[in-house]
């Protein structure tokens, strides 16, 4: 069994919509698709068959005010609107819709990792957690922590999965696959700082300790991970897809230009999957 990663990253996703994108064309299906953060969104069009579907998402809806800004955090509370991305946007009679259907009936497994608000650990939803017009498991998946206030699922709080489990390759084998596709979207020897992530952690400390311990530790985290899939790639088992630069981007960035030349980057790299999977 073949598996994807897609780790997400923000904005900078659009390198694994490219990389979805190319998989679409080229007719490569895995068998189970895993998505972390803006990586779920990506793995959700992908299963169900939609190409070109998140190139729109980054590049055309990402520019409205509905999506995010400050106008939505001084309003809301909330930088990103996730309601109106997976909801309004998403949703049977919105302008975009998933098309659930084929999703479902895709036989391609998935699995949507979220981090819970109040252990800080690791959550996975699987496809059986997806109901028509609700993608809150995206959503969940998809909460930047401090940016936003956590997602609400079931009376339950979520943050971003890359605070608990940011690319899960050893999730993916304990899930039966032989060889995984793990998509990045930094350069593949780019290693996190912790930096940042300690001045988030703080200011949510008081109200979700354990998921603020969690993202003071991601940078650790993800490196250790990082330098794990390493390995597994000198063993045959896996494939790093990764831009050779993110030309300026950043979670949140909008430029038009970078992103088109980041997803492209995506498109051309994906061209090394064939080799891998027919190895």
């Amino acid at each position: 069994m073949i598996g994807s990663i897609d780790v997400g990253g923000g904005m900078r996703g659009i390198y694994g919509a490219g990389v979805y994108d190319w998989c679409m064309d080229n007719d490569v299906r895995f068998d189970y698709v895993f998505g972390v953060s803006a990586g779920s969104a990506n793995a959700s069009s992908y299963v169900s068959g939609q190409r070109g579907r998140n190139y729109r998402f980054y590049m055309e809806y990402a520019r409205r005010s509905q999506y995010m800004g400050l106008w939505q955090k001084v309003t809301t509370g909330n930088f990103i609107n996730l309601d109106y991305i997976y909801s309004t946007l998403s949703n049977s009679d919105g302008e975009d819709p998933l098309d659930f259907e084929a999703m479902m009936d895709s036989p391609q497994k998935m699995c949507v990792v979220a981090a819970d608000a109040e252990t800080g650990k690791p959550r996975y939803f699987y496809k059986d957690d997806f109901k028509k017009d609700d993608y809150s498991i995206i959503s969940a998946s998809c909460c930047v922590p401090w940016v936003n206030k956590p997602y609400m699922y079931k009376s339950h709080g979520y943050y971003d999965g890359g605070i608990a489990n940011p690319i899960p390759v050893d999730k993916a084998f304990e899930e039966g696959c032989d060889k995984v596709v793990l998509i990045l979207t930094r350069p593949r020897n780019y290693y996190r700082k912790p930096k940042k992530d300690r001045a988030a952690a703080k200011a949510m400390r008081k109200q979700y300790p354990r998921a603020a311990k969690a993202l003071a530790g991601r940078a650790h985290l993800y490196n250790r991970q990082l330098d794990l899939a390493k390995r597994y790639e000198e063993e045959g088992r896996v494939l790093i897809v990764a831009p050779d630069s993110i030309e300026g981007m950043k979670t949140l960035t909008t430029d038009k230009k970078a992103q088109d030349l980041l997803y492209q980057k995506g498109y051309m790299d994906a061209s090394a999957i064939l080799d891998f999977i027919s190895a």
